[in-house]
């Protein structure tokens, strides 16, 4: 093989996944069609979920310095300000949830910080090389590149976007609906300082003649991302940086020459699908490749973390520690109902703003009760628990651990054995590390085995079983005391 997995798309999906595979030392091979990283502030919210697995990553420090909280929203009628108000739901960090607020930071600068880290690690970036050809045997995957070059690999992720060739070229189809059949304009504008429009408010002019305007002020410059919202469902949008000087006078009480540049403009149809399958063969589907949302509610790019998080883990415990490959089908199992049911919410928030202004967003966006209850990776030994119990399956809680958190135990490629209330067995596996609390409320009482990627795996109030499901995720058997 001349590598293990190549992964096809340099956006947030495609890097998180070559970090964290990086980090397990798996080779991966990251190659890029474009000449350099997506320049857009499209995907411009971090939920709290994502800022977890950035932690873990080693991504978040860069990410705090390079971000901010959500603005408050100003309405304006004109060049009347209207009333202000919180779009986003603002909360204190708690020991359990230590990064309790969505952040707002463009695309662009967390593929930057994503590539830094990447880097960090040894690993790299091939830009202006296009998948041109793909085989699939029993043993591997034969990738054809457009620089003549044929790629082996055990594994191909395609995270190559919401209209993904590798998708078309296997034949799996995308099951969907038009969210909104109106066009949008989003760009990336420089606007004079001396204009009416500040930087500490998210600006919306909802009655704008020809259709809604938006201007929210993006930290780490003087630029703003503009959406705008036509009335004409047939209308062509025009991405020029002359026609979005236009719109902006037409609609807003800024002049054309307010509008000093606009580094960035692309035009879309808000759209809901996901593809018929995460999975054919060696081939995985990850992020927008496998599902489309709709921006409202800041679900896509954040969803799209989340699978290359929960195959990262999967891919290296197969490539590298012996793990049975269908440990791989978990993949697709869990992350098709939990892209189906964020694809729901996309909707119904997209929807919901019909007004203008729309419904608060506060914890049902933030990722952090998204689990996998349902998963055969999710193995609850323990009887009569309450309704409100942590079980396997469900997203572990930080908390404070010795002198640290549980956060900072977590860290890393490894499992976690996490005892509350009862005796940490005598023997702990080479790759697992372990801690026990005498008692932490959040967590209740027994035995949590973490999986790498923040969920708790097994949990029970002795070892019975835990012998089996290392087996099945490939970490090192234990000699564990009898339970």
């Amino acid at each position: 093989m001349d590598t293990d997995v190549v992964i096809v798309g340099a956006g947030p999906t495609g890097l998180v996944l070559a970090i964290d595979l990086a980090r397990r030392g798996v080779r991966a091979v990251l190659v890029e069609k474009g000449e350099a990283l997506f320049p857009g502030s499209r995907g411009k919210g971090l939920q709290p979920r994502s800022l977890e697995v950035l932690d873990d990553l080693g991504v978040l420090p860069a990410i705090l310095a390079a971000s901010a909280l959500y603005p408050r929203m100003l309405g304006w009628e004109g060049a009347e300000r209207l009333t202000e108000w919180d779009m986003i739901k603002r909360a204190e960090p708690t020991e359990q949830v230590p990064y309790a607020n969505t952040l707002l930071i463009p695309q662009s600068r967390t593929q930057e910080l994503l590539y830094e880290r990447l880097t960090e690690l040894g690993g790299g970036i091939r830009f202006g090389t296009a998948l041109t050809g793909l085989r699939q045997c029993e043993d591997g995957v034969e990738a054809d590149l457009s620089t003549g070059e044929t790629l082996r690999a055990a594994y191909l992720v395609a995270a190559d976007g919401g209209r993904s060739t590798i998708r078309r070229t296997l034949g799996i189809g995308m099951t969907g609906e038009t969210v909104d059949p109106r066009p949008m304009l989003v760009a990336d504008v420089r606007l004079s300082p001396d204009t009416i429009v500040d930087r500490g408010n998210w600006h919306l002019w909802p009655k704008a003649p020809g259709g809604a305007v938006a201007l929210c002020p993006l930290p780490g410059g003087d630029r703003f991302q503009l959406i705008a919202a036509s009335e004409d469902e047939q209308a062509a949008v025009d991405t020029s940086p002359e026609a979005v000087r236009a719109l902006l006078a037409a609609r807003t009480p800024l002049a054309e020459a307010d509008v000093v540049e606009v580094s960035w403009a692309s035009d879309f149809r808000a759209r809901a699908a996901m593809a018929d399958r995460f999975r054919a063969g060696r081939v995985f589907l990850a992020g927008d490749a496998a599902h489309v949302h709709s921006p409202a509610g800041g679900q896509g790019l954040n969803t799209s973390v989340q699978d290359a998080y929960n195959l990262g883990w999967k891919l290296g415990q197969v490539l590298r520690h012996s793990a049975p490959a269908t440990l791989l089908d978990s993949y697709e199992a869990e992350r098709m109902p939990v892209a189906a049911d964020v694809l729901g919410l996309s909707t119904r928030i997209h929807r919901a703003n019909s007004d203008g202004k729309g419904a608060q967003r506060g914890e049902e966006v933030q990722q952090l009760v998204l689990g996998y209850r349902d998963s055969a990776l999710a193995v609850e030994t323990r009887a009569g628990l309450p309704e409100d119990a942590l079980r396997a399956g469900d997203r572990a809680p930080d908390g404070p651990c010795g002198e640290g958190r549980l956060f900072d135990l977590f860290r890393g490629p490894h499992f976690t054995l996490v005892a509350v209330g009862v005796p940490l067995p005598a023997s702990a596996p080479g790759r697992v590390r372990a801690a026990r609390l005498a008692a932490y409320e959040a967590y209740g009482r027994g035995l949590f085995l973490i999986r790498p990627d923040g969920y708790v795996g097994w949990a029970g109030e002795t070892t019975h079983g835990l012998d089996a499901y290392f087996a099945a995720v490939g970490a090192t058997d234990p000699a564990w005391a009898a339970g």
